[in-house]
């Protein structure tokens, strides 16, 4: 779940972008399905995906009033932040 704008990358150039409220660019088809090759914890601020197909997933908290996306993995009662 994520209520922050989620940018996509390949080799370093923007191929999509959603915001909250707005449909998706139709990049986000290319990872639908593709494994996630890495998971990096930027900073408090910033999770980034790397996909199997070389595309990078940005999800940035740009709220210091609240959380702006969890992760919840299917058959796991934990959530994740």
């Amino acid at each position: 779940m994520v209520q922050s704008p989620v940018n996509l990358f390949r080799d370093g150039e923007l191929v999509a972008h959603w915001k909250e409220g707005q449909w998706p660019d139709s990049g986000f088809y290319d990872i639908m399905n593709v494994e996630v090759r890495r998971c990096e914890v930027v900073d408090n601020r910033m999770l980034v995906f790397e996909f199997d197909n070389g595309i990078e997933m940005h999800l940035v908290d740009n709220s210091d009033q609240y959380e702006t996306m969890s992760i919840i993995f299917k058959g796991g009662p934990t959530l994740y932040i």
